[in-house]
């Protein structure tokens, strides 16, 4: 089975030949070099691929594309609100090294040296990063900012935390 990293969404249509913008949590102002389709989810957990004709870089969160088989404006529209993936070794190709959507899939090791598992989604909000975890069959949100976070190392795939006490056992 593929693995799909769901990077963001398509927010409008642009111009009249069918051109799309995409928001994205690349964490760097990049286009869709190297990259032969983007998956669109029709129906939840159903991607359906798009060939990329062109893309151009927007701006750190939006880039321009153009995908083969949308060429006006009315069938650019229809795609609006769906959510946007890449297959994972497309998406590790283009997110930026620095930006929290290219730590899915490192594991989390608390202070105590415990292995709590592979990040499953990060969910950026203004103050923090939530990173969701599944922990004991249940759903977890784990906290990411200055005080909670030691160190990431890259080669290894892991993210070094200190959690509050008893966060842990919110989810036991």
């Amino acid at each position: 089975m593929k693995e799909y990293i769901h990077i963001g969404k398509i927010v409008a249509a642009f111009g009249l030949k069918g051109e799309v913008i995409i928001t994205h949590s690349l964490g760097k102002k990049t286009a869709f070099t190297g990259v032969a389709a983007l998956f669109v989810e029709e129906v939840k957990g159903s991607y359906l691929p798009y060939f990329i004709e062109s893309s151009k870089a927007k701006d750190q969160e939006e880039m321009y594309v153009k995908l083969e088989g949308i060429n006006t404006k009315e069938a650019a529209a229809r795609l609006n609100t769906r959510a946007v993936w890449l297959l994972d070794a497309d998406f590790r190709k283009l997110a930026g090294k620095n930006a929290p959507i290219s730590l899915l899939g490192y594991n989390i090791i608390t202070d105590e040296a415990e292995d709590l598992g592979p990040i499953e989604e990060v969910i950026e909000q203004p103050h923090q990063v939530l990173l969701r975890i599944s922990l004991d069959g249940n759903e977890a949100l784990i906290p990411l900012h200055q005080e909670t976070l030691d160190k990431i190392d890259h080669p290894k795939k892991r993210v070094y935390v200190t959690l509050p006490d008893g966060l842990l056992d919110v989810y036991r």
